[in-house]
């Protein structure tokens, strides 16, 4: 007799506090009719769509002309000041879901922003480039932010002025640090080096746990959506903890053969991913290998 194929559910894979937060901001909103919301609420296609079916409306920035008088939902990435004075302008009644992480960060943003306009020092943030979080967080320092993705950004810093680093809250807390000590070594005034820790310990402390969890299973399907920031580094972490990893938006592109010969596999997700999305990837993973769900 074979034996079943064991698939496990990672107890601590799926959406942060923040998201939870934006979606339920949006569901009860919903109750009362139509809710525009500026870019996807969440970087997933599939749970989009699902709130697109109860009314939710994704729209851009150039669209808010034509919402005056309508409600416009602020996702959880935050938004630039700017953006909140555009609604006003507009009549356009705005509804906060920002996180609070980062709108905590904001205001750390904000501070960091005034300290070094008076030194005439740089605010770095380690983020990616255009991400909706990254872009409201350069707001709050009036668009003269320094964006750094990768070491290789650093050669951009003058390294004879003040600098104060801080961080996207969904980053790498290792590339952060290797980063912060780059800076604090090329500085040629280390003692005007403010290095801010801001990354978000419940977003952080999946990698390792993901990485454990990654090498218990024969093979690993990470569940997210291809425009998550989060979705790409926690994946990056389950294909170097088990190389046997493979990432989907959603159980219809599994395919059987990743699961020849296997005898486990383990299921997980982004802070972006919803766990009806991961229990239907874990459903039609048991009909292609018949197994032992738990």
């Amino acid at each position: 007799m074979m034996e079943q194929v064991r698939i496990e559910i990672d107890d601590r894979s799926g959406f942060c506090f923040g998201v939870v937060n934006a979606i339920t901001r949006a569901e009860q909103s919903l109750a009362d009719g139509e809710v525009f919301s500026l870019g996807d609420i969440v970087h997933n296609r599939l749970e989009v769509q699902r709130l697109e079916a109860l009314g939710l409306r994704t729209v851009g920035h150039d669209d808010l002309p034509r919402l005056s008088g309508r409600r416009l939902l602020i996702r959880a990435h935050g938004e630039p000041p700017a953006t909140y004075a555009r609604a006003a302008e507009l009549n356009i009644e705005v509804i906060d879901a920002t996180c609070p992480v980062v709108a905590n960060l904001q205001r750390i943003v904000a501070d960091a922003y005034a300290r070094m306009r008076a030194v005439e020092g740089q605010v770095v943030i380690l983020g990616k480039k255009g991400h909706a979080e990254v872009v409201g967080l350069a707001g709050h320092a009036d668009g003269q932010a320094v964006i750094v993705e990768s070491p290789e950004d650093l050669d951009a810093l003058d390294y004879a002025r003040p600098i104060y680093f801080l961080s996207q809250t969904t980053q790498s807390l290792e590339l952060f640090g290797r980063m912060a000590q780059t800076i604090r070594e090329r500085s040629r005034v280390p003692e005007q080096v403010t290095v801010r820790d801001t990354i978000c310990r419940q977003v952080s402390g999946r990698e390792a746990h993901l990485r454990e969890f990654a090498g218990r299973f024969d093979v690993v399907v990470f569940v997210s959506g291809r425009k998550s920031s989060n979705g790409k580094v926690l994946y990056g972490v389950c294909r170097e903890a088990n190389p046997w990893s493979y990432h989907v938006e959603g159980a219809d592109e599994l395919c059987g053969e990743w699961f020849a010969g296997c005898r486990s596999v383990g299921i997980c997700g982004a802070t972006s991913t919803p766990r009806w999305q991961m229990e239907e990837v874990a459903l039609r993973t048991g009909e292609l290998v018949g197994a032992d769900e738990r």
